[in-house]
């Protein structure tokens, strides 16, 4: 999920709200990170996410379903707010649930 969240940074680094709109890849691009996201968030264990309350689990996961299914619907303001606002709450909730990566022995 982070690393999906992490990706929608990086596209929107230096973009507009008009580049999105002019920029159907970048639009794209962003659907598809915001899916990825939602499915990643539906595989989490009820136990995991019951531990973790503060992540809106059912509301990424509607997030993606609405992306899936939705198609030609999607609103563009939509998109934007979820990528530039949301996206950002998300890193960081999830950065503390990261265990720290394996220190090299050498």
């Amino acid at each position: 999920m982070i690393e999906a969240c992490r990706e929608i940074q990086q596209f929107l680094a230096g973009k507009s709200y008009q580049d999105l709109v002019t920029d159907r890849m970048l639009r794209l691009a962003l659907e598809r990170e915001l899916e990825i996201i939602g499915g990643a968030a539906n595989r989490v264990s009820s136990e995991f996410q019951a531990l973790h309350p503060e992540i809106p689990w059912a509301r990424i996961v509607a997030q993606r379903n609405v992306i899936s299914h939705e198609y030609g619907d999607i609103k563009l303001e939509w998109v934007w707010r979820v990528a530039t606002e949301r996206v950002p709450e998300l890193i960081t909730l999830l950065e503390p649930l990261i265990p720290p990566a394996p220190r090299d022995g050498g």
